[in-house]
């Protein structure tokens, strides 16, 4: 099994008792994401943040630049599928040997993902035995819904958020996700960018320190 690597930030202040892990694109790498870090650090002080590095080369990249959670060559439902399920067990390692290290609880942990980030982040957060504090995805989507009902173990508070002008993962993909998660009994949250395409604005930025800031004052107040 691969081993996941890439780089850290924080914590702000003292130990580190929470863990952002931050899963970014496809044809991307671990640097694209850290650069959140500070900004988020704010709202999360005792949070490391961990963007690693996707453990494939991108295959459709053409210049053999950017890495991959799992193959788009093929984006048929079955094999977009299978992917997430083979990259879910190297995800689950990563975040067990960090919260090792670390000296936290797989409980302290929230996933972020961008994109083909946050398609991974979805369908493996959803189903940890250990289930994170919560789930962030932009731009993202909820490529295995149709077993979610048979296959899901967590339930953690989900933040959606998308641009209405995305024009490589329609907001459409949001819309079903958000849907098909209340209906599976998930908490979730979801908010649409006016004009903003494939990426993130400083609005989503701002949306996600908050919801990363209460959900990790939630499990703290839990534990106390």
């Amino acid at each position: 099994m691969p081993t996941l690597d890439g780089p850290r930030w924080g914590p702000k202040e003292g130990a580190a008792e929470h863990l952002v892990l931050l899963l970014h694109g496809v044809g991307a790498d671990g640097n694209d994401l850290i650069d959140l870090a500070p900004g988020w650090a704010a709202a999360a002080p005792k949070a490391r943040f961990w963007s690693p590095h996707a453990p494939a080369p991108y295959d459709m990249g053409g210049g053999g630049f950017g890495r991959q959670w799992f193959s788009l060559a093929d984006r048929s439902p079955a094999m977009m599928a299978a992917g997430l399920a083979a990259i879910a067990p190297v995800i689950d390692a990563a975040i067990a040997e960090e919260c090792a290290a670390m000296g936290i609880p797989e409980t302290h942990v929230a996933l972020f993902g961008f994109s083909q980030g946050a398609m991974t982040a979805l369908s493996c957060g959803l189903r940890r035995a250990i289930p994170p504090a919560a789930i962030l995805a932009y731009s993202g989507a909820l490529r295995d819904a149709g077993t979610l009902a048979t296959t899901i173990r967590a339930r953690p508070p989900v933040l959606l958020v998308h641009g209405e002008d995305d024009e490589v993962v329609p907001a459409a993909a949001s819309r079903a996700a958000e849907a098909a998660l209340r209906a599976a009994g998930v908490p979730v949250e979801a908010m649409f960018c006016p004009r903003l395409g494939h990426g993130i604005d400083q609005a989503g930025i701002s949306r996600g320190g908050l919801f990363l800031q209460r959900a990790f004052a939630l499990l703290d107040a839990a534990e106390a």
